[in-house]
């Protein structure tokens, strides 16, 4: 089963978000909760948001444990930008664009561990262990 959350009109560039929802990509939600709590950035405060509103989405509305789940997916999309102005020299201005994102995690259940198979030996090597 999966949870989703998002954040819309989140006040960050979208690519200064992905840095940090790469970062957690894959990761157990408990793992995935602390090096975004030690994350010195902006994003991470508000991917660290989203990501409690998906475990809080998790253990209320579908009643599944939170501990069991990990990070399926963590994208920064871009939103809308405002478009400003600042002066410039000589009477003419240039344009400014505050950017926005919109950031959504998915939280999945873990994968079922596959069997290993048995290690693999080289011929050469199984040889010289026979003799």
């Amino acid at each position: 089963m999966e949870v989703r959350s998002t954040y819309k009109y989140a006040r960050i560039s979208s690519q200064k978000a992905r840095q940090v929802t790469r970062a957690i990509t894959g990761m157990p939600v408990s793992q995935a909760l602390s090096v975004l709590d030690f994350t010195p950035k902006k994003a991470a405060l508000m991917v660290g948001k989203v990501l409690r509103s998906a475990i809080a989405n998790a253990t209320n509305n579908h009643e599944l444990d939170a501990e069991e789940m990990i990070v399926a997916s963590a994208v920064a999309t871009p939103g809308p930008a405002l478009k400003r102005i600042m002066p410039r020299a000589r009477g003419s201005a240039s344009s400014i664009k505050k950017r926005m994102t919109h950031i959504t995690v998915v939280l999945g259940n873990k994968p079922e561990e596959a069997e290993k198979p048995a290690k693999r030996v080289h011929k050469s090597k199984a040889k010289t262990a026979a003799e």
